[in-house]
């Protein structure tokens, strides 16, 4: 692990902090692995049902792989084979929301698009800017601009690197809100918390199936969410839910 990246869990609900603002929160190699490590600590976790991933300082979301760094690679294979921190979100198994309180550039605008939920500070911006560097994104930028984007707009962000502010951000669906960024980790926390008083195995399935949505065709896809509809009707948290709503009470999930 590293100080440059923080761990923490309150109630049901983990946040992980790229905590490097004075070099907007860049990703070196040892914190790529601390943020593959807090991944793996909240799978393994029943406690953590949500995940926040956000940025220290009021700069900076992230701003992708220390470019620095990247020649400390022997060879373009071993840079192929790194551990990856956008890998890393992706493989959460739990829900997660990305606070994106700054610069949103690079591997930074990756690791946002690997969360489930994405919400901006008004200050926020968004960057593909790989190509005036002299290469392209590796982290899911083309499948994840153009699935929510839009081609057209994809191709904008990725063949100019110039950035988009947070409204044009919400307009072309890359976030789904845009708060005052005083407000920002509140709102991410009540959305967190509100995901995390629902049914857990649900949730995660509820992910399983988003992402199911994205790869296989539309036929297999409903009948593969049936299966998980199928799973989740057979939990116990399922029948504490009916129970919940027949005696009209909160139910208890328990992650069952």
């Amino acid at each position: 692990m590293t100080d440059d990246v923080l761990f923490d869990v309150e109630g049901q609900v983990a946040t992980i902090t790229l905590n490097r603002p004075k070099k907007l929160n860049a990703i070196t190699p040892a914190m790529a692995d601390a943020v593959v490590a807090a991944a793996k600590e909240c799978n393994d976790s029943d406690r953590v049902r949500c995940v926040i991933l956000t940025g220290a300082g009021d700069r900076a979301f992230c701003a992708g792989s220390d470019i620095a760094e990247l020649d400390s690679y022997d060879t373009p294979w071993q840079f192929r084979n790194r551990p990856d921190y956008c890998d890393a979100i992706r493989a959460l198994l739990k829900p997660s929301i990305a606070a994106i309180n700054g610069y949103a550039f690079g591997g930074g605008l990756e690791t946002a698009m690997s969360c489930d939920i994405r919400i901006a500070a008004d200050t926020a911006s968004f960057a593909a800017p790989e190509i005036k560097l002299g290469w392209i994104g590796g982290g899911g930028m083309a499948t994840y601009l153009a699935h929510s984007a839009g081609a057209s707009n994809a191709a904008m962000m990725m063949m100019t690197g110039d950035p988009i502010d947070a409204e044009r951000a919400r307009d072309w669906h890359l976030i789904s809100e845009v708060v005052p960024a005083a407000d920002l980790m509140d709102r991410a926390r009540a959305i967190a918390e509100t995901i995390a008083s629902r049914a857990p195995i649900a949730a995660e399935t509820a992910k399983l199936n988003l992402k199911a949505a994205f790869t296989v065709p539309l036929e297999k896809a409903i009948e593969y969410e049936r299966d998980l509809q199928t799973i989740c009707f057979a939990t116990e948290d399922a029948a504490e839910g009916r129970a919940a709503f027949k005696e009209k009470r909160q139910a208890m999930f328990r992650r069952r």
